[in-house]
């Protein structure tokens, strides 16, 4: 008899349930509380309550966890100094979404060797939060497998739905779900209607697959996520972070009934991935700022320890320590003269 079934499975090995990961890598009560009250610092930023400027930033991907808690540790003292005026979160992203193939990130191959040893993935990105939160530092991440979020997100204190992601309906359903701030990219074309399209249905409440906590296949109905915004990130079109582009976002979510705020990603399309260009960027988003703009409520930025990127695939023991090996970046010298400047000092 013919084979119908799994003619291209080479394995499928059973995880962990998010809830046996949970018991063993467990969360304190002081860090449930830190989580707790940075949404909802992040959330009062984003929508007009605190006057504070959002200021989300850190590496491109987290490859190597010792050069992420230098990083982060590095942040925590900025923030102790600017934190009056700027509210820090640490970009924490363990999963890549590829236009082809490539490296798909901490999660999915924590080895950096092809191994693709996902339950040992899922473990490092969780001791990996509980280690930043533990230091004080605000975390965010980019979701992108709707499984993940049962493993991690409750150490996570702002989110992001990508460009390549936020036209997916599982995307937007799984946003409705989720417990933190979280903000829609505008499409890699550089089109704003699908990401305000997303932030209608993310706030809707959802049904859809998804696994329980016992890793049992389920039906996941959800209240909505009202705490979704825009983030502006360029795209084939070009920039989108002028004033122009700003205004007409701002159009397009008065149009569809949203609250008029959104985040602008200094990076990506906004500075064709010159890392160089995000200081630039900022500049601008400041002088908006500066001029009235009160739709602007924050930024994204890419930095690491070291500047620019590396090659990979390369054997690990080549690679630089606290350099990117996913979008190049801003050292910390820059970044932290940057982000001085946001905060007026």
């Amino acid at each position: 008899m013919r084979r119908v079934s799994d003619l291209n499975i080479a394995s499928n090995i059973p995880l962990p349930a998010p809830a046996l990961m949970l018991h063993e890598l467990p969360r304190s009560e002081v860090q449930e509380e830190f989580v707790a009250q940075s949404r909802q610092q992040v959330h009062d930023v984003l929508f007009h309550a605190d006057p504070r400027f959002l200021i989300i930033v850190g590496p491109c991907s987290i490859h190597d966890v010792k050069a992420g808690l230098e990083y982060a540790g590095r942040l925590k003292d900025l923030s102790d100094r600017v934190g009056d005026r700027v509210q820090i979160v640490m970009r924490c992203y363990f999963e890549k979404p590829r236009t082809t193939v490539g490296w798909k990130g901490l999660i999915m191959d924590p080895f950096l060797d092809g191994s693709d040893q996902i339950t040992e993935g899922l473990r490092t990105a969780r001791r990996f939060l509980l280690d930043v939160v533990e230091l004080g530092v605000a975390t965010a991440t980019e979701l992108l497998d709707p499984i993940t979020p049962q493993y991690i997100s409750d150490l996570i204190c702002w989110s992001a739905i990508g460009a390549r992601t936020t036209e997916s309906q599982t995307h937007r359903q799984m946003a409705s779900g989720l417990s933190m701030p979280l903000g829609f990219k505008n499409s890699t074309s550089g089109a704003i209607e699908p990401a305000v399209n997303a932030i209608k249905a993310a706030q809707q409440p959802q049904t859809f697959f998804g696994i329980s906590g016992d890793g049992v296949a389920s039906a996941v109905s959800t209240t909505g996520n009202l705490n979704c915004h825009l983030i502006l990130r360029g795209g084939d079109s070009g920039p989108n972070y002028s004033a122009e582009h700003v205004a007409e976002a701002e159009r397009q979510l008065q149009r569809a009934g949203l609250d008029k705020t959104m985040v602008i990603d200094c990076s990506h399309g906004n500075s064709g991935k010159d890392p160089a260009l995000q200081p630039e960027v900022l500049d601008d988003v400041l002088r908006q700022r500066g001029a009235g703009t009160k739709s602007i409520v924050g930024v994204m930025l890419e930095g690491f320890l070291e500047a620019g990127s590396q090659p990979f695939p390369q054997p690990v023991e080549r690679l630089r320590y606290g350099q990117s090996i996913t979008d190049a970046c801003l050292d910390w010298t820059t970044t932290e003269r940057i982000i001085r400047k946001a905060a007026g000092i």
